[in-house]
């Protein structure tokens, strides 16, 4: 797992230097800083008005009483989505727009989903009734 974060993080800003170089021998050093700032914009407004609409899905589950647990990791992949599209480059703009495509975002928390364990025991105990604690109390006023 370490190593795994290690090259994460020298080799995704190697990359993105790569491509930025890349990109700037083609078009110009200007255009490409101005490119990398319209992403990041046009990013975070996107990004913006799906994290509303999923602020609201979340709510109206609240007032019906339901556990808003697949609305809040689709709302985790958003922000996870708005951090890389305010990250310069091309390589975590691209990931950051596959992640604002809400298809893709389901179909990642199904696959997540199906990688979490799930315990089927009660809450309160191992068998099958929870456990219970019988005790006396006195109320001192």
């Amino acid at each position: 797992m370490v190593l795994f974060f290690l090259v994460v993080l020298i080799g995704l800003p190697l990359i993105e230097i790569y491509f930025l170089i890349q990109v700037g021998s083609e078009i110009g050093a200007l255009p490409t800083i101005g490119l990398a700032i319209l992403t990041a914009v046009i990013g975070t407004l996107l990004v913006r008005h799906q994290g509303f609409s999923v602020l609201l899905r979340v709510r109206e589950m609240l007032d019906r009483g339901e556990a808003p647990a697949l609305a809040m990791l689709d709302g985790a992949l958003l922000l996870i989505a708005g951090f890389f599209l305010l990250l310069p480059g091309f390589l975590t703009d691209s990931i950051g727009f596959l992640l604002l495509i809400p298809p893709l975002r389901g179909w990642l928390i199904g696959r997540f989903i199906d990688q979490v364990p799930v315990s089927r025991q009660p809450p309160g105990g191992r068998g099958e009734h929870p456990r219970i604690i019988e005790g006396d109390y006195r109320r001192d006023d």
